[in-house]
């Protein structure tokens, strides 16, 4: 692969890793995040969305801490540099080290139509039945082939088999749990000076015992 073509793809992943937390809390608990990423290089000698055919250069697997993974696929779209589709679960096994085979519940759909957050365009989510079967171990860095096949409930299919290009696999873990914990108390912090401050303004301004409570709720809503 080019240089550019690997930094294209990789920016089209990278943008997509900014968002997935909100991809995967759609329809999960709001809270969830992504905790291991990984990028692998190579082509897709078949890319199918409803019988239309694509190219790509790239695709993604994301872990959450729920349990839920994905593979992610940024389609080679000349009429859409936003389209991305992802195959995801949450029921996974693996039979032998160097096979990992996941259970489709849900196809993800992002493209320049959709509805943007933060100028990224929030995902469509198709419930869905299929498979995703990976060739390789993330653990070694070394993943052959993935392929996919999944159908929605509107009878639209989605089809994927990609082959690595043989280099390593860029495998990245996350330690969310440490951020959220830290925004959590960063979070406590604000609320607590807030109440302090609501409490002043409430001894300030003379308001009875009997409706201080009240007061210092409404304030600290403000």
């Amino acid at each position: 692969m080019r240089i550019c073509e690997w930094a294209a793809a990789l920016a089209s992943v990278s943008c997509l890793l900014i968002s997935f937390a909100s991809v995967v809390g759609a329809g999960d608990r709001p809270d969830q995040e992504v905790d291991l990423f990984a990028l692998m290089a190579g082509k897709c000698s078949a890319l199918k969305v409803a019988e239309r055919d694509f190219a790509c250069a790239s695709i993604a697997f994301f872990h959450t801490p729920g349990g839920r993974s994905s593979f992610a696929v940024p389609l080679n779209d000349p009429d859409d540099e936003s389209h991305i589709i992802t195959f995801s679960g949450e029921k996974s096994k693996r039979e032998r080290d160097n096979l990992y085979e996941l259970a489709i519940d849900r196809m993800l759909v992002k493209s320049r139509d959709r509805p943007k957050v933060d100028g990224l365009p929030v995902p469509s989510v198709e419930m869905s039945t299929g498979t995703c079967r990976q060739v390789g171990n993330l653990a070694a860095r070394q993943v052959s082939s993935v392929s996919c096949s999944a159908t929605d409930e509107s009878g639209k299919k989605y089809e994927l088999q990609f082959e690595s290009d043989g280099s390593p696999i860029k495998v990245q873990m996350i330690r969310v749990a440490e951020s959220v914990e830290e925004d959590r108390k960063v979070e406590r912090v604000a609320t607590h000076v807030s109440q302090l401050k609501c409490r002043q303004m409430a001894e300030v301004q003379g308001i009875l015992p009997r409706y201080r409570t009240a007061f210092i709720l409404k304030c600290m809503e403000e």
